[in-house]
């Protein structure tokens, strides 16, 4: 099983400790809400934690890979894009997720890609209030 075939399986699985080989130590998460991306392991495995509980009915529909240029380094890199399909506070949402893998196919660089503005909305207050109450980021109010 390779490791976009793991990672799908740990998140329709809702499992977050499972991903945590997936990742380098200096993976960087690319968020559709967020200008600079999250870093590090832990903060990533931590807003995984987030994500895989505000996500309803989340299901994967789709695999494409190749490769791409990172956003950290400018190097290509082996890519995999999984589409997905969800539901966070009675909004659908459609959406793609951009893994790119080092040289141990090891997940370094993730990016998300959401629509519609109005889902976008939804999950970005949903994520937030899961970030604060778990301690991650501090009460922007």
């Amino acid at each position: 099983m390779d490791t976009a075939d793991r990672f799908r399986a740990a998140v329709e699985r809702r499992d977050p400790s499972a991903l945590d080989d997936l990742f380098t130590e200096d993976v960087r998460f690319y968020s559709p809400v967020k200008f600079t991306p999250f870093e590090g392991k832990p903060t990533v495995l931590g807003l995984f934690g987030v994500l895989l509980r505000t996500f309803e009915d989340f299901r994967y529909i789709g695999r494409f890979d190749g490769s791409a240029e990172t956003s950290a380094d400018g190097g290509e890199a082996p890519a995999e894009i999984l589409l997905f399909r969800a539901t966070v506070g009675g909004r659908e949402i459609h959406g793609i997720d951009l893994l790119h893998y080092d040289a141990s196919g090891r997940i370094k660089e993730f990016t998300v890609m959401v629509r519609p503005q109005s889902a976008l909305r939804t999950l970005s207050e949903a994520v937030l209030a899961g970030l604060v109450a778990d301690g991650l980021v501090a009460d922007p109010a």
